[in-house]
């Protein structure tokens, strides 16, 4: 075993900047501070598009393309987990990652359109349906929050057997970017980061054309 980079800067900023916000997103939420809840929201969405483009473009790691798999794979890795070679998600982990990501992009989703009992405070795309479907969409996105809280819990669950059971300590390498790993891994092929630059532009972009009311193009 040796130690190897696995997780670049953009995805070790991401996850943990994700982590925070999700947690203020929360607690603005609790205490009624809905318009730092909006805002919070926003980061949430300018991070995961963000994320989306460098799985795109990004590291090997982070590259959807070199983690996720079929049926066949993940039934392959739950057979011999331990004997699993390639560095970064593994098959499991990439079911988690990508159910991660699209819960909290329906639950954004669902808060761009979104208003408070009272109107004072509602998302940047509220305006753009009736205010029986906002109320509704209001509701379900309070609901959806439960399925990101379950998806959290498994998370945390997996994180725990794979450092008690496996050996594995997966949040030291998301701190750190480098990880213990087999003799014949192969180390990350890292980012440009003038193209990690160009995707958060892009993300920021999108969010200022969203809470602009996302305006027809040209007008």
């Amino acid at each position: 075993m040796h130690k190897v980079r696995i997780w670049d800067v953009p995805t070790r900023l991401f996850h943990w900047a994700l982590v925070g916000l999700i947690g203020f997103s929360w607690w603005s939420a609790e205490e009624h501070h809905l318009d730092w809840h909006i805002w919070s929201g926003i980061g949430v969405l300018t991070l995961l598009v963000f994320r989306i483009l460098w799985g795109l473009f990004g590291s090997s790691t982070a590259r959807f393309a070199n983690f996720i798999r079929g049926p066949r794979g993940v039934i392959g890795y739950l057979r011999d987990m331990k004997g699993w070679r390639p560095v970064g998600h593994t098959p499991l982990g990439a079911l988690s990652v990508i159910a991660m990501l699209g819960a909290l992009l329906v639950q954004v989703g669902l808060g761009l359109f979104s208003a408070d009992e009272d109107g004072f405070y509602q998302g940047p795309l509220a305006g753009l349906i009736s205010i029986d479907l906002s109320d509704a969409l209001t509701e379900l996105h309070e609901d959806w929050f439960n399925v990101i809280l379950v998806l959290v819990g498994l998370h945390i669950a997996a994180l725990l057997f794979y450092r008690l059971a496996l050996g594995k300590k997966l949040i030291r390498a998301m701190l750190s970017g480098r990880g213990a790993v087999s003799a014949e891994a192969e180390p990350m092929r890292p980012g440009k980061w003038w193209i990690a630059l160009i995707c958060l532009a892009v993300a920021i972009g999108f969010c200022r054309w969203i809470i602009a009311g996302a305006p027809p193009f040209g007008a």
